[in-house]
């Protein structure tokens, strides 16, 4: 029988043993039955450990062939903190005193730096007036650029984004900023003449404008007086020559290199200098007769007369920057590759062509333009005409080939309320201002086509010819009946109402027009370019038209009875 446990002061009482085939008690290396948990005074039981150092189990203890099979390891609490943690602690405490004194020597060296003296401005040397002279010879190689501008100060502010096109001296544009005014919106420029398309309800920070312009709501616009638009668009213009300025190159002429600087396209030289006098008088665009455009003159001199130009060693303008008087500083950026081809909307003579002699198929449909009108009978008629900068006309109506007659209502932007009826016959031609309502209604931006019959009323007969709106309606009646006189040109090729046309000129160079002619032989438009130096639109579709009876003329007033001699 196993023997009882005994409890001895400090021991835990054994367990049962047997001696023999009978069960014993499990025994360490030392013959004695290892403590599960011994009790002294004053301390509080501690855990029994086994040889491997494993944490206490139900027997606690471990078996000769076990102790033999695993090799004892030192246990933390036997030989203290693994040399692993110790050398990461020291790591540590390492990297610590490298931050601490690392941001100390930072503090200490922010605190003490000073910026190097820059340095100091000198003249140009021959090199760097030799490419400011060439400045404006290289836009006008490099063609076009795009740009972003700011002009003036404040609630006269001006922003500009677009494109410049120095070779056909041509600017498309978006212009925003709170002194924007009545040019908010889209603007086209080439030479002295430009177009806007207002948009009153635009955001006040432009973008870039749409590549392909819309086709609606343009005008002829005279810039007021002493706004800031004017001379920042002559400036720009201004900024192309096919001459180097040799004023600029030519020692004691003020000239001086400020810094180096770094924009988008690399690094560049801040020179400064006087703006240029003014280009060298331009030959005008393709398809305008406009005078040359003229230079900004004075209005591009700013007060103390120098302007800072931000040079790469291409002699290509990045940045410029200048004070114009009336105006204030103005800030150019040019993005040199930004390079897009620009479209002038119609009223500029549209996209640019490659003028050539006819075929014989295109002088063929030419020569039967008058036979096939007359097969159609008629058309209805839309006007878009820019006969001047305070004249801007829109127009409907009809026009008959089979009788020579045309019977428009006209309106004109500046008089919203107000319609001409305009009315061409065997008879000449008659013209009646009424009422917008009386006219056929409508806006003045697409007024209704006029009332049949045409209204009672102050009838005033024309002279043909005297104006470019009786020109364009007249030859568009003629049409039908005679070919188009002179030497004709095609100008290229383009599309109109989902269809493609031949552009043909002809003409004298002051009063020129321009035929669209399908390839079935149908006339779909006619241009004429106007004293304006614009191009009026007269847009054709064929139609059933309405018969267009006579115009009221007045009685003819009787004659005062001479007396007869007695």
């Amino acid at each position: 029988m196993p023997e009882k446990t005994r409890t001895t002061m400090g021991q835990v009482p054994e367990k049962n043993r047997t001696t023999g085939d009978g069960p014993t008690e499990n025994r360490t290396a030392t013959g004695q039955v290892p403590d599960k948990t011994r009790t002294t005074i004053g301390q509080g039981p501690t855990q029994s450990r086994t040889a491997t150092g494993r944490g206490p189990g139900t027997a606690g203890t471990t078996t000769r062939r076990e102790t033999a099979a695993e090799p004892p390891t030192d246990t933390a609490d036997a030989t203290g903190p693994a040399p692993v943690s110790r050398r990461r602690r020291t790591l540590l405490l390492l990297l610590a005193l490298t931050a601490a004194t690392s941001a100390t020597a930072l503090v200490f060296g922010l605190l003490s730096w000073a910026p190097d003296p820059p340095e100091p401005t000198r003249p140009l040397t021959l090199a760097e007036g030799e490419r400011l002279a060439a400045v404006r010879v290289t836009n006008l190689r490099d063609l076009r650029a795009g740009v972003r501008i700011t002009a003036g100060a404040d609630a006269a502010r001006i922003e500009l984004v677009g494109w410049v096109d120095w070779s056909r001296s041509l600017l498309y544009l978006d212009v925003g900023g709170p002194g924007a005014g009545a040019e908010r919106g889209l603007v086209q420029r080439v030479g002295p003449v430009l177009v806007i398309r207002p948009d009153p309800a635009a955001v006040p920070t432009p973008a870039a404008p749409p590549l392909l312009p819309p086709a609606d709501r343009w005008r002829l616009h005279r810039l007021a007086p002493g706004t800031n638009l004017a001379p920042v668009l002559d400036l720009l213009l201004d900024l192309a020559a096919d001459r180097p300025d040799q004023t600029q190159a030519v020692p004691g002429s003020g000239a001086r290199w400020i810094a180096q600087d770094t924009v988008a396209a690399g690094p560049v030289d801040v020179l400064e200098a006087s703006l240029p006098a003014g280009p060298p008088r331009r030959s005008p665009a393709l398809g305008s007769t406009a005078a040359p455009t003229p230079s900004a003159g004075s209005a591009s001199t700013d007060p103390d007369g120098q302007t800072r130009f931000w040079l790469d060693q291409d002699a290509r303008l990045h940045k410029l920057v200048t004070r114009l008087p009336g105006v204030g500083p103005v800030t150019m950026i040019l993005n040199r590759a930004d390079r897009p081809t620009l479209r002038p909307v119609d009223a500029l003579g549209g996209r640019p062509g490659l003028p050539r002699a006819l075929t014989d198929a295109e002088r063929r449909r030419l020569d039967r333009l008058p036979a096939r009108l007359r097969a159609q009978r008629g058309a209805t008629m839309t006007l878009t005409a820019p006969v001047g900068t305070d004249t801007n006309l829109r127009g409907a109506g009809w026009v008959s080939w089979t009788t020579g007659t045309a019977y428009l209502a006209v309106a004109d932007l500046g008089v919203p309320d107000r319609r001409t009826l305009l009315r061409r016959d065997t008879a000449g031609l008659a013209r009646a201002d009424v009422s917008a309502a009386a006219a056929g209604g409508g806006t003045a931006e697409v007024p209704g086509r006029p009332p049949l019959p045409p209204p009672g009323g102050p009838w005033r007969a024309q002279r043909s010819g005297g104006d470019d709106l009786n020109v364009l309606v007249e030859a568009a009646v003629a049409a039908g009946s005679v070919g188009p006189p002179g030497t004709a040109l095609r100008v290229r090729e383009d599309v109109t109402a989902g269809r493609t046309v031949d552009v043909v000129e002809v003409g004298p160079a002051d009063a020129r027009l321009r035929y669209w002619i399908d390839r079935d032989g149908s006339l779909r438009r006619l241009e004429l370019h106007t004293n304006a130096n614009a191009w009026a639109q007269l847009d054709l579709q064929p139609a059933v038209v309405p018969r267009l009876t006579p115009t009221p003329r007045p009685a003819a007033k009787p004659r005062p009875a001479t007396p007869r001699p007695r």
